[in-house]
């Protein structure tokens, strides 16, 4: 527990809300007045190559939303586009606080960054306090009988589940404190105030006619729909044209959602789907977990280190066309278009989607994360490295190699009258619920009939699924 202090700051990064916020609530209460910052990290942001970024756009709503609720208890929230490793030591000797506030983030660039910030406040004699936030159970809090980290789910799941209690899941009642908020000083309101997009060098995406919802408001009302129908996720959230999943990954990553609100509702709850969902849960801290031990995996390594030796064809244009929803198989190229359309890929069809680049087009795993980490409005390094390693077979409880969807038969299986294939690959509409599986298999006849024409409306498939499953298990067995 931190010492009193006469003034604090607290620094907001993927935690963007007010309430059971672990920092927020130390800070509130050890200190007589609290300043609140966000930093639109340039050492981030000047890395992204396409000025329409939803995620920067989804930050932007849910940090003008925060601004105000803090407003509105007599707060505020100090803004800066800046190098936050720099920014947040001299902002807190500029306000001359005691002591900087923050969640812990496991990515290892964050944590460097961190350390980084820390060594500059401790030399100004500034104490800086982490805190565990943003998952259920952190870094070692579940370990084998054996003080070692778990390298498969199920156990690590049977375990988490064990040790999980109402000590967990309790919130943070940070209004309860909310006297300590403190008011931006005149002179530097203007100097910490929102920038716009355009003024941070960004523009507006499609996220407003997407219609998904931003900031604690945006998370509330997707959780309160998603509680209606937890009860059948069990066996609606295979199916991308059914309303099945919560949508709240997006919101899990930049925390205007509480996991420990979330998983509790779901811990309380009766019934399978609510006990699916939560497994979904595990499995996020499973992945922050896997990245706590091995920050290597952020060097492109695979979790299997024999992996490493796989040395994949990697035919660009066969790449080309995985990117851009053209390969000839539809439900792979609905999938695709979906994510480039939207930022959005439904879970089943990141699996799809996942194997076929690497087990039909034979390209490094590398690839595909890297393309996802560009577009996913709701990218987190840990689960979409853990997604890619997953389905490559190289990572931790992997898909074993031999396993290989058939993009086909995950198609009839999943969307089984093709209504997802029809919203994203529009020039299929008319093919029958049979037909638009494997529209390559309708005859010249039928395809005058549909206004159809496979090879110039759309493509044939780009390689014949039977032939590349042989090549990817020669592949896979000469490293064994």
């Amino acid at each position: 527990m931190p010492q009193s202090y006469q003034k604090s700051l607290v620094w907001f990064r993927r935690d963007l809300r007010d309430f059971d916020h672990a920092a927020l609530y130390h800070a509130l209460k050890s200190s007589q007045a609290v300043y609140c910052v966000f930093v639109f990290d340039r050492q981030i942001l000047d890395q992204l190559t396409e000025p329409q970024d939803r995620r920067v756009e989804f930050i932007w709503e849910s940090v003008h939303e925060l601004k105000s609720v803090l407003q509105r208890q007599g707060g505020d929230l100090l803004i800066l586009h800046a190098v936050a490793a720099q920014a947040i030591p001299q902002l807190a000797q500029l306000l001359n606080v005691n002591a900087v506030f923050s969640n812990r983030d496991y990515e290892p660039s964050a944590v460097a960054r961190d350390l980084a910030v820390a060594h500059a406040l401790k030399a100004a004699g500034i104490a800086f306090h982490q805190y565990k936030d943003q998952v259920i159970f952190e870094q070692d809090e579940v370990l084998t009988q054996a003080g070692k980290p778990y390298g498969v789910f199920s156990p690590y799941r049977n375990t988490h589940l064990k040790q999980l209690n109402d000590f967990y899941l309790k919130p943070y009642p940070t209004d309860q404190y909310s006297h300590a908020y403190a008011k931006v000083p005149e002179d530097l309101q203007s100097t910490y105030d929102l920038k716009s997009l355009e003024e941070m060098g960004f523009a507006r995406t499609n996220l407003q006619a997407m219609k998904l919802p931003t900031g604690m408001s945006g998370g509330k009302a997707l959780f309160e729909d998603f509680v209606m129908r937890m009860q059948q996720y069990n066996e609606a959230r295979n199916f991308p044209a059914v309303k099945g999943p919560s949508y709240l990954s997006v919101h899990l990553r930049f925390g205007t959602v509480s996991i420990r609100h979330l998983a509790r509702t779901a811990w309380q709850t009766e019934g399978g789907g609510a006990y699916t969902w939560l497994n979904e849960l595990v499995w996020r801290d499973f992945y922050f977990q896997i990245l706590h031990h091995r920050p290597d995996l952020a060097e492109g390594k695979s979790y299997k280190a024999e992996y490493d030796a796989l040395v994949y064809p990697n035919h660009l244009e066969s790449f080309k066309a995985w990117c851009e929803g053209r390969t000839g198989y539809p439900l792979v190229d609905a999938a695709m278009r979906q994510l480039n359309q939207t930022g959005y890929m439904h879970n089943r069809l990141r699996m799809v989607t996942a194997s076929f680049l690497v087990k039909d087009l034979l390209i490094d795993w590398r690839w595909g994360e890297r393309y996802f980490a560009e577009k996913l409005i709701d990218f987190d390094f840990a689960a979409n490295n853990g997604g890619w390693q997953w389905a490559a077979s190289t990572g931790c409880d992997a898909q074993p190699y031999f396993r290989i969807f058939n993009p086909t038969s995950q198609s009839e299986k999943f969307d089984p009258q093709g209504k997802f294939i029809r919203k994203y690959v529009p020039e299929l509409a008319k093919c029958s619920d049979k037909e638009i599986h494997a529209p390559w298999t309708i005859s010249s006849l039928k395809q005058q009939l549909i206004d159809l024409t496979i090879g110039k409306d759309y493509p044939f498939p780009i390689v014949d699924h039977a032939l590349q499953r042989a090549l990817a298990l020669e592949l896979y067995k000469s490293v064994k």
